[in-house]
């Protein structure tokens, strides 16, 4: 095994940090839930598992190119 390509235990992966959340609404009851990586994909008050990921507050701008 290459030691580039060896994982260590200790170091976060790259691309995920530790302590991130994301929240997310529920389909079912509406309901807000913070779900770090890693966790399964559920609600936590009713247990449906199709959740909706929340607007950003921030402006996106797109630019057309023609």
């Amino acid at each position: 095994m290459n030691s580039q390509t060896q994982y260590n235990a200790q170091q976060p992966m790259l691309g995920i940090k530790n302590n991130t959340q994301m929240s997310y609404q529920c389909g079912s009851c509406s309901k807000a839930n913070d779900i770090k990586p890693r966790e399964p994909i559920r609600c936590r008050d009713c247990g449906h598992r199709i959740l909706y990921k929340k607007r950003t507050k921030r402006m996106v701008h797109r630019n057309k190119e023609v």
